[in-house]
C-alpha cells in the first residue's frame, strides 16, 4: 500500500514528502516554535534511519527467499533443467521432467549393469535356471558389494523423495517403496553377519531396477505430453519480416514487434503475430492449432494466427496482438494448466499407496505375532516379516496412472482438446446432460438462405442470381446470405448499375434496365406492391417456423408493354403504381445449422446423455431448430446473465450438467456447470471460464471429449486393480496364510508377481492410444442435405 502511494505523488523522497505534509497542517504556532524546529530538523535523520533499516531487512528477506528458491529449484532439478527452464521466458516447461527423465534413466542403465553379477551369483538363480558360475576367493562378496551400490545409488532417490511424505505425517508412495527397499537392504546386509536361509540381495537389486525403470517411463511419458509446450514454443520464429513506412522491409525480432506493425509472411515462413491480411491470398496450415488438416485460405481482412504456416502465396499482415495476448500464448497458458491439476483418480492412487503402507505394517506385526506364536521368534520370523514388507512395494500402483494422463492429455490435444482441469475430464465421463449454447455453436451464427419461392415462371437460379447482383454493394447480413446462396449453387450474378441503399427499407440497382428490388414487408409497403397467394402463403409457413422473408421485386418491361410505357410516362423521380412493381421470389432466411450439429446430438444420445439447448431467441425459433436437432430440452429467451440459473436448474434434478458456450457471454454459465467447454477458435481459445476448451470450432469435438474421458477411466481402473490386486493375494501368502498346507510365497515369487504386475499396467496403458474417438456419419442425411439448415 505505503509504495502505491508513494508512487501517487509523494516522489521517490516518501518519509519526507509525508512529514512535512502533517507538519504544515500543524496549528501550533506557539514559543515552543524554537523546539518543534529542534525536533523537525532531528526527525528527517530518525526517519531515514528507520527507512535505511527497513531496507536492510528488506535485502535479507529477500536474500532469503533467493536461497530457498535455489535450494528448491536444486532439489527439484536432478540434474536437469530445474525451476529456471521452467520459469526462465523460454517455456521449457519439459525442462523439468526431462531431468527427471535423465536422471531416473541414467540411473536405471547403471544400476541394471551393476546389478548384473549379484543376478550371476545369486544362488536361488542358478537353482532354477540350473547354471553355476565360477567362485573364487571372495566371491561370496560380490552379492553384498555390488548390492549396496545399487542401493546407494539406486534407491537412495526413493529416500529422498520420501522425507516431505514424512515430514508431513502422510505416508504414500515413496514411503512404501522406500520402507521395502530398506527393509530388503539392513535385512541382506544383516544376513551376511548372522547368517539365515535366505537374502535378499538379488530381489533387492532388481525391485530398484525396476522401480527406476517405472518412474524413467513415467517421466518420459510425462515429458512427452509437457513437451507439448515446447512445440508450441517452436512455431514461433525467432524474426519477423516488419515492412517500413518506406515500403522497404527490415528483419528485426519477434518481441520487438507491436500492434499496428506491417509484416511481410513470405511462401513457407511462419506467422510472427496474431494478425489481420491486408494485402495477398494464400492458403495458410493452421494444424498445429486448430487440429484442421485441410490448409484454411486466406484473403485480405481475414485474421491468422501466429505459428501457422503460411502456403504458397505471399501475406502482408497488420499485427493484432504480440506476446502474452496471442492465440497460441493463450494455448500454451492452457497446456500449463493442464500439467499442473491434478487427476483425482491419481490422488486415489496416491491414497492407496498411504492405506497400503498402513496395511503392510499391519500385516507385518500380525506375521511377526502369528509365526513367533508358532515357531518362536528366530529367522524364519523375521524373514516372513521382511517378506511381507517388501511384496507391498506399490511400484505399479503409483505408475498406474501418471501414465494414462499422459497419454489422455497428448490424445485430447492431438484431437484439438485442451484439458484445464483433468478433474473435470474426468467427471465428463459421468455426464447426465449437455447443455448446448446455440448460436455460433449449434448453429453457424449467421443467416442464410434455406427457402426459395417464385412466380411467374422465375426459377430459383434466376431469382438467387437477381438477388446476389442486387446485393454486390451492401454490406448486410443479408446481402451476405444472398451472395453466399448463389456462389455455393455456381451462379454468376449478372451486371448492375445505379445500386442505391434504401433506408430501412432494402436496396435497388438496374438489371438489365429493369429496376431489381430486395427487401422486406417494408420495401412492399413502400412500393404499393401486392404479394401473390403462392408468396403470401409461402411468406406465412416460413413466418411459422420463425424464419425471416425477404422479397424480389421487379419494377420495368417484364411484365408487358403496358407496364413499360406506364412506366415512361411516370416520369424520373415519382413513385411506381402496384401495377409496375411485382413481388417475383420471396426467400426465406434463418441461422443456418451446422451440419456437425446432427451427428453430435446423435452421438450424444447414443451414449445415452441428454442434450439442451440454450438460448436468447425466441421460442419459435428455438423450437424449431430443436425440433429439427431431435433436442429434447430448450430454454429460449434467455439473458446471458441468466443462464446460469437454467444450469442450476438441470443440477437441482440431480444431474451431473456440462455446459458448452462460446465462453464469453456463456462464461457465468460455464463456471455453474459440473464440466465447461468451451468451444471456439482463434482468440476465443484463451477463454478463463472453462475446464476444457475445445480449439476447433467443431461441437463434435464434445462427443469425442466424452468418449476419450469414459476410454482413460476404464484404463485407470483396470491399472489400479492390476497395480493392487496382486497385493491382495501376495500379502497373506508372503504372511504364510497358507503355510499350513505347504504353500508358502518365496520373496523371489513375491518379486516376480510385483515385476508382472508393473510391466501389465504399463502396457495396458499404452493401449489407451488405440481408443476410437470417431463419430460416424449420419445416414439418413445427404450430403445436400447437410450444407441446408433445417426446412
Amino acid at each position: 500500500m505505503d509504495d502505491h502511494r508513494d508512487a501517487d505523488g509523494e516522489g521517490p523522497d516518501g518519509g519526507h514528502r509525508d512529514h512535512d505534509h502533517s507538519h504544515r497542517h500543524d496549528p501550533e504556532t506557539t514559543e515552543n516554535q524554537e523546539i518543534d524546529a529542534e525536533a523537525d530538523r532531528s526527525e528527517p535523520r530518525v526517519e531515514q534511519s528507520m527507512l535505511e533499516e527497513e531496507a536492510e531487512d528488506a535485502d535479507e528477506a529477500r536474500r532469503e527467499v533467493d536461497d530457498r528458491y535455489e535450494r528448491r529449484a536444486g532439489h527439484d532439478d536432478h540434474g536437469g533443467g530445474g525451476h529456471d527452464d521452467h520459469g526462465g521466458g523460454d517455456h521449457n516447461h519439459g525442462g523439468m521432467h526431462e531431468g527427471h527423465e535423465q536422471m531416473f534413466r541414467r540411473r536405471f542403465f547403471v544400476s541394471t549393469l551393476l546389478s548384473i553379477p549379484v543376478l550371476l551369483y545369486s544362488e536361488t538363480l542358478q537353482s532354477w535356471l540350473g547354471f553355476s558360475v565360477l567362485a573364487f576367493p571372495g566371491s561370496e562378496w560380490i552379492n553384498p558389494v555390488f548390492a549396496v551400490i545399487v542401493f546407494a545409488y539406486g534407491g537412495v532417490p526413493f529416500l529422498r523423495m520420501a522425507v516431505p511424505e514424512l515430514e508431513d505425517r502422510s505416508p504414500g508412495m515413496m514411503t512404501l517403496i522406500s520402507m521395502a527397499i530398506t527393509v530388503a537392504f539392513v535385512y541382506s546386509l544383516a544376513s551376511v553377519v548372522f547368517p539365515t536361509q535366505s537374502a535378499f540381495f538379488w530381489e533387492l537389486v532388481t525391485l530398484i531396477d525396476i522401480m527406476l525403470l517405472g518412474h524413467w517411463i513415467e517421466m518420459r511419458s510425462v515429458r512427452r505430453a509437457s513437451s507439448a509446450l515446447d512445440e508450441l514454443a517452436k512455431l514461433l520464429p525467432d524474426t519477423a519480416e516488419r515492412i517500413t513506412e518506406d515500403g522497404e522491409t527490415e528483419e528485426v525480432p519477434v518481441s520487438d514487434l507491436s500492434e499496428g506493425d506491417l509484416v511481410l509472411v513470405r511462401p513457407g515462413a511462419n506467422v510472427p503475430a496474431d494478425g489481420v491480411v491486408e494485402e495477398g491470398d494464400s492458403d495458410v496450415n493452421e494444424s498445429m492449432i486448430t487440429g484442421e488438416s485441410k490448409p484454411v485460405a486466406k484473403d485480405p481482412g481475414d485474421e491468422v494466427i501466429g505459428g501457422t504456416i503460411n502456403g504458397d502465396g505471399s501475406l502482408r499482415v497488420r499485427i493484432s496482438a504480440t506476446g502474452e495476448e496471442t492465440t497460441l500464448a493463450g494455448i500454451m497458458r492452457l497446456v500449463e494448466e493442464a500439467q499442473r491439476s491434478e487427476s483425482r483418480t491419481q490422488m486415489l492412487a496416491d491414497r492407496a499407496a498411504g492405506w497400503l503402507f498402513y496395511v503392510a505394517l499391519a500385516a507385518a506385526v500380525v506375521t511377526a505375532i502369528a509365526w513367533t506364536a508358532a515357531v518362536q521368534f528366530n529367522a524364519t520370523v523375521i524373514e516372513r516379516v521382511v517378506t511381507v514388507l517388501v511384496i507391498a512395494c506399490p511400484h505399479a500402483l503409483g505408475l498406474a496412472i501418471p501414465l494414462v494422463v499422459a497419454i489422455n492429455t497428448s490424445l485430447a490435444a492431438r484431437n484439438g482438446m485442451l484439458i484445464r482441469d483433468r478433474i473435470a475430464m474426468e467427471r465428463a465421463r459421468d455426464l447426465d446432460t449437455i447443455v448446448f449454447d446455440k448460436t455460433g455453436t449449434l448453429t453457424a451464427g449467421e443467416q442464410g438462405v434455406v427457402d426459395v419461392a417464385t412466380v411467374d415462371l422465375v426459377d430459383e437460379d434466376e431469382a438467387l442470381a437477381l438477388a446476389a447482383a442486387v446485393e454486390s454493394d451492401s454490406e448486410h447480413m443479408i446481402a451476405q446470405a444472398m451472395r453466399e446462396a448463389a456462389a455455393d449453387r455456381g451462379l454468376k450474378p449478372p451486371n448492375v448499375s445505379d445500386f442505391e441503399a434504401l433506408k430501412g427499407r432494402g436496396v435497388r440497382a438496374t438489371v438489365d434496365g429493369d429496376a431489381i428490388y430486395v427487401g422486406g414487408p417494408n420495401l412492399l409497403s413502400h412500393l404499393e406492391a401486392e404479394v401473390s397467394p403462392e408468396l403470401a402463403g409461402f411468406a406465412e409457413r416460413s413466418g411459422e417456423n420463425a424464419r425471416t422473408v425477404v422479397y424480389l421485386v421487379r419494377e420495368g418491361g417484364r411484365d408487358g408493354d403496358s407496364s413499360a410505357q406506364a412506366n415512361t410516362e411516370a416520369g424520373a423521380g415519382q413513385e411506381p403504381g402496384t401495377d409496375q412493381a411485382r413481388p417475383i421470389a420471396a426467400f426465406a432466411l434463418a441461422d443456418v445449422i451446422r451440419e456437425e450439429s446432427y451427428r453430435v446430438v446423435d452421438a450424444l444420445h447414443d451414449l445415452g446423455i441428454e442434450v439442451a439447448m440454450l438460448t436468447g431467441d425466441s421460442e419459435d425459433v428455438a423450437a424449431a431448430v430443436a425440433d429439427e436437432l431431435g433436442i429434447e430440452t430448450v430454454f429460449a429467451e434467455v439473458l446471458p446473465e441468466d443462464k446460469d440459473e437454467k444450469v442450476t436448474e438441470l443440477q437441482d434434478q440431480d444431474k451431473l450438467v456440462a455446459m458448452v458456450g462460446d465462453g464469453v457471454n456463456d462464461a457465468p454459465a460455464l463456471v455453474r456447470a459440473d464440466v465447461g467447454i468451451a468451444i471456439g477458435s482463434g482468440t476465443d481459445v484463451a477463454v478463463q471460464s472453462a475446464d476444457i476448451v475445445l480449439v476447433q470450432n467443431n461441437p463434435m469435438d464434445v462427443a469425442r471429449l466424452v468418449k476419450l474421458s469414459r476410454a482413460s477411466y476404464r484404463k485407470m481402473q483396470e491399472n489400479l486393480v492390476w497395480a493392487a490386486g496382486y497385493n491382495v493375494f501376495a500379502i497373506p501368502l508372503a504372511a504364510g496364510v497358507l503355510a499350513p498346507v505347504g504353500i508358502l510365497l518365496s520373496p523371489a515369487v513375491g518379486a516376480l508377481l510385483m515385476s508382472l504386475s508393473t510391466v501389465i499396467v504399463a502396457i495396458n496403458a499404452q493401449l489407451l492410444r488405440r481408443v476410437d474417438l470417431s463419430i460416424p456419419q449420419l445416414s439418413g442425411l445427404s450430403p445436400a442435405q447437410k450444407a441446408q439448415p433445417a426446412r
